[in-house]
This record gives structure tokens, sequence and C-alpha cells, in this order.
């Protein structure tokens, strides 16, 4: 039997308020690559529910090799839908 360990996550826990705001449409989880970004040092594994721009911004991070996206969701009234890792590419 394979032992199964919590990851601790920094940033918003899954049942935070922010979740269940009206703006919130994204939930990402990334790990920190390089230091001073605004998410945290490197190592840090992190949640956020984030509105669109969050997103975008999350996305222009990854972009820039600032953080790794782990996995993502779309979130419609509190709920995370669609809940996918990253996708891998293939060479």
């Amino acid at each position: 039997m394979r032992d199964h360990v919590a990851r601790e996550l920094k940033g918003h826990n899954i049942l935070a308020v922010e979740r269940f705001q009206d703006k919130t449409r994204w939930m990402v989880e990334f790990s920190v690559l390089r230091p001073r970004t605004a998410y945290g040092a490197p190592g840090d594994e992190t949640r956020l529910f984030l509105d669109e721009d969050g997103y975008q911004a999350v996305l222009a991070s990854q972009k820039r090799r600032d953080i790794k996206i782990k996995r993502y969701a779309r979130v419609i009234e509190g709920h995370i839908l669609d809940f996918k890792p990253k996708k891998k590419r293939h060479p």
C-alpha cells in the first residue's frame, strides 16, 4: 500500500473565502521557481483562487519561468470544475 502525503500548499486553502467570491474564475496550483516573485520563495507550492486578471498574471509569470503551474481548474460559483494537471508536451 502506498502512503499518500498531503502537500502543504501556501496561499489559499481549499475552502478559502476567495474561492466563493463572485469574480473568482480560476484555481491554480504552482511551484515557485525563482526568488523575488510576488508568489513566494523558490520551492514554495502555492494554491490561489483568481479572477481573470490574476490568472493572466500567473500565466505571464509562468511564461517568464518564475513559476511552474502544476494543476488548474475553472471555478464557477465556488464549484471547482475541470480539475486538470498541467498538460505535458511531447517532443
